[in-house]
């Protein structure tokens, strides 16, 4: 085995220097065949959807030995991981959340795998240590996804997850001690936890078999109830669906514990909405929405008078009052154009967070509706972790943009007086970069807004290296936030930008909805019109310009460069839905079919099949560099969809550019990865981008 690898390894530095194609591993070919409303469909490496399999192990193992040779022969590599380590190596902390009396946070001290838990007994008070994860695994991927303490400050309730992993494990201590109890709530996923009296409501799914507790199918979503100091065994089953399996549940309960509410989904788009009184076990539950056609999340309530966001004949959210009793429903605040993202009950008011061409603006309004006031916020920013408490007078909420990270606000309701509470110090050079805003028209004449962030001074000639990022999906709006790692591609001359493609929820559900199905074309139109705006207006070129993506974010780049692989240099799709006809098979893949229709509807499907970067890959096309990135653990969007686009792009790829795969070990989809992790990863990313693009490193 060894003797093998050096030969690999010796090929591959031949291949840097020479420039010839790679030779990659072999990828078995199967004779999968599936017919499809009558169009046969080949599928040759289904055999690599079986994660747990010997011979998908040595895959990986073959793909990632040739990847990381490779990535070990770019000569800066090594400059550019110091420089990013140093970059990360600042102290961060979220805003304070107050609960039963205490300031929760969490904090990191720039080195720490995980962010730690702290609390304060008065914004002034001592700082107490809760929980650090960082002592709970060795390898440091196990992080604390969720923190809830009870009503009365005696118990509290956290949820942790092991190499990023959507289950969750839930545990309960005291909360004033720190002593452990002996319970242990399994298979909990997708889930909150709300108290009510002496237990609190959680999500859960049965207990799955060995074969699909991984990457099978979730299915019968269920909402139990768990008394503090009994096994999970003696959980009260609150609510399920024994007649629709793929409809997820969360349920929350009013700070005032006297109301109970359960909201149910079945896709990305729209709930339904069910409320009764906490300990009404007689009576049914009140339907408060019906149908899923739209979207209502609780706020509080003042007695019998709930208050509620929904998008409800208001594409861009409005906020009503629902009447317990009599079922009445009223505004309170009309649908503005501006989208309202987010709204908190702080004090005596309520604060929301309007989002005006993807940045954010933060508007006081009193119970009634009646503005009071706009609090003051940076050009281009983004509002995130909106903290407060009826029983409190203080209000928190972070501020991030492209060039600097969040930043804690704290704003008094008594006084009137913002103020500056954390101030992260980074080791970057803020003021020597511009963010614009441009407008530019997709393919079809739509109006499109993206960010650009470059170096102030910087000269559109045309051979600027540029990084085009892009989401364009489930209503998730990509606004302004510091992700650490661009900052070394923005040092070394490079270009970022950000369009607000359709798909996202920058301009409301209408936004959102133009780039769902059989209208998912305009998303990949609108991100083909900003790289060829760029062009046109000399940001950059065609041999500079690298794409990028996430998950959705992922399958927005494999669709765009088996479309127009002539217009980029680098392609790096990250976690991507890739296989738009099988995707709806896997863990929680059903639920996605709200936004990309399925194969099973011979109308969807054709829209599916036009676009899927899998099954669009084409022979002998000069396909960009490109970097597949995905995780072995990652449950959601599981690494079946990267293993066999990448098989299938190492088999048709006539040019001479490298398309390699890097698999992380013991990590999942992003969530909870620990520093180090990503100080490994987003080194080898970068290294590939600027090697690939030709980049003049300064370290």
């Amino acid at each position: 085995m060894k003797f093998k690898i050096c030969l690999i390894f010796v090929f591959i530095y031949s291949n840097l220097v020479s420039g010839q194609p790679f030779n990659y591993p072999d990828s078995r070919k199967s004779e999968q065949r599936d017919s499809y409303h009558g169009t046969i469909v080949e599928d040759p490496y289904r055999w690599l959807e079986d994660d747990h399999s010997a011979e998908t192990a040595e895959w990986v193992q073959n793909q990632n030995t040739v990847t990381f040779n490779y990535l070990k022969g770019i000569s800066f590599r090594d400059k550019l991981k110091t420089r990013l380590t140093s970059l990360w190596n600042y102290p961060r902390q979220s805003a304070p959340n107050f609960q039963s009396g205490y300031y929760y946070y969490n904090k990191n001290n720039g080195k720490q795998n995980q962010s730690v838990l702290y609390r304060r007994k008065g914004i002034k008070g001592l700082e107490e240590l809760v929980l650090d994860p960082n002592f709970m695994s060795e390898d440091g991927t196990t992080s604390i996804k969720l923190y809830k303490v009870s009503n009365d400050g005696k118990y509290a309730a956290y949820g942790i997850s092991k190499a990023g992993s959507d289950w969750t494990t839930i545990k309960v201590m005291e909360s004033a001690t720190g002593r452990e109890l002996s319970e242990t709530l399994n298979w909990v996923k997708f889930s909150g936890i709300e108290w009510e009296g002496n237990g609190f409501y959680y999500s859960r799914y049965d207990e799955p078999s060995k074969e699909i507790a991984f990457s099978g199918k979730n299915e019968f979503h269920k909402i139990f109830y768990h008394t503090v100091g009994t096994p999970q065994s003696k959980d009260q089953l609150i609510y399920e669906d024994s007649k629709n399996s793929l409809r997820n549940f969360s349920a929350s309960v009013s700070s005032d514990e006297s109301f109970l509410f359960i909201a149910s989904t079945q896709s990305t788009s729209g709930n339904d909405l069910i409320v009764r009184k906490t300990g009404d076990r007689i009576n049914e539950f009140k339907r408060i929405a019906d149908g899923f056609k739209s979207t209502w999340r609780v706020i509080d309530n003042t007695g019998s008078k709930i208050l509620l966001l929904t998008n409800e004949n208001a594409p861009r959210n409005k906020i009503v009052d629902y009447d317990f009793e009599s079922g009445r429903l009223q505004t309170i605040i009309a649908e503005q154009n501006e989208v309202l993202l987010n709204v908190i009950r702080s004090n005596n008011y309520l604060v929301c967070n309007f989002m005006k061409d993807a940045s954010s603006r933060l508007i006081v309004y009193s119970l009634k509706g009646e503005f009071e006031k706009e609090i003051k916020l940076p050009t281009y920013c983004t509002v995130s972790d909106l903290n407060g408490d009826k029983k409190d007078s203080l209000l928190f909420f972070a501020v991030s943009s492209f060039t600097f990270p969040e930043t804690i606000y704290k704003y008094s309701f008594i006084s009137g007086v913002q103020s500056s509470y954390f101030t992260p110090m980074v080791d970057f050079n803020v003021n020597e970069y511009e963010t614009q805003q441009v407008f530019y028209q997709s393919k079809d004449g739509t109006k499109i807004p993206m960010f650009i962030v470059m170096k102030k001074g910087r000269i559109k000639d045309g051979t600027n290296p540029l990084l085009l990022f892009g989401y364009g999906g489930f209503n998730i709006s990509k606004t302004p936030e510091f992700i650490t790692e661009r900052m070394v591609f923005l040092e070394n001359g490079g270009i970022f930008a950000l369009p607000n493609i359709r798909g996202g929820g920058e301009y409301g559900e209408e936004w959102h909805k133009a780039g769902t199905k059989t209208q998912k074309q305009n998303v990949f139109d609108d991100f083909i019109s900003a790289a060829e705006f760029l062009i046109k207006e000399k940001y950059t070129a065609a041999s500079r310009l690298a794409i990028g993506g996430r998950s959705n974010g992922g399958l927005l780049v494999g669709a765009v460069m088996t479309q127009r692989p002539d217009l980029f240099k680098v392609a790096l799709p990250a976690v991507g839905v890739m296989d738009m006809l099988r995707f709806h098979k896997f863990t929680i893949g059903w639920a996605w079919t709200g936004d990309f229709g399925s194969s099973e509807d011979i109308e969807q499907f054709k829209a599916l099949y036009s676009y899927s970067p899998l099954h669009n890959i084409r022979k002998a096309i000069h396909y960009p560099a490109t970097l597949v990135t995905t995780a072995d653990h990652d449950d959601r969007v599981v690494p079946a969809h990267s293993f066999k686009f990448i098989s299938t792009l190492q088999e048709n790829n006539s040019g001479s550019n490298p398309v390699m795969i890097r698999i992380d070990v013991n990590a999942g989809h992003g969530s909870g990865k620990p520093v180090s992790k990503q100080i490994e990863e987003q080194t080898d990313v970068f290294s590939f981008l600027m090697y690939n693009l030709e980049m003049k490193v300064i370290y």
